[in-house]
């Protein structure tokens, strides 16, 4: 029987990801959405970072998150790990505030502009440690190999059989 793991794990991260409608509404709701936006290096030391969006006072506060990249798929708080930021070292979890909208749609396409986040990339604010953990187990499998049934497939390709000839 084949193993579906990998595809199910495909399946589970890309239905994660919020459309623009629903990460909208999600902010309207009065939840935060947030984007992982990958590795990053600050004065050496390896990095990841994030951008969040969150209602705050009625408005909308675009956040940037750099923190210690602790290299492990078993790290699930990532606003616990220590800020590389340098206007931020001094402050485990801290972030570095972008901006701040009044209307949800702005604040989006902001946060996208300064920080090159994709509009399709967009999670529930709940959701980003997982990003993380996928960003940290591809670093950790190796390149994907043919299976056994591929190789032999390739192999010894199959007869071909021709219907009506002798």
């Amino acid at each position: 029987m084949a193993d579906i793991r990998p595809a199910r794990e495909h399946y589970a991260s890309r239905m994660r990801h919020l459309t623009r409608q629903f990460a909208i509404g999600a902010l309207r709701r009065g939840g935060a959405i947030a984007q992982f936006l990958g590795g990053a290096e600050v004065d050496g030391e390896p990095a990841i970072r994030w951008v969040a969006i969150s209602p705050e006072g009625g408005r909308y506060r675009i956040s940037l998150h750099t923190v210690q990249d602790p290299d492990d798929d078993r790290v699930g708080d990532l606003p616990n790990l220590i800020s590389l930021d340098p206007v931020d070292e001094d402050h485990v979890g801290e972030d570095r505030e972008l901006g701040l909208s009044e209307d949800e749609e702005d604040a989006t396409a902001l946060a996208e502009q300064l920080t090159d986040a994709r509009p399709d990339r967009w999670v529930n604010h709940e959701v980003v440690d997982d990003e993380y953990v996928d960003h940290a187990r591809s670093r950790q499998r190796p390149a994907r190999t043919a299976s056994p049934i591929e190789s032999r497939s390739t192999a010894n390709p199959s007869p071909t059989t021709r219907s009506g000839s002798h």
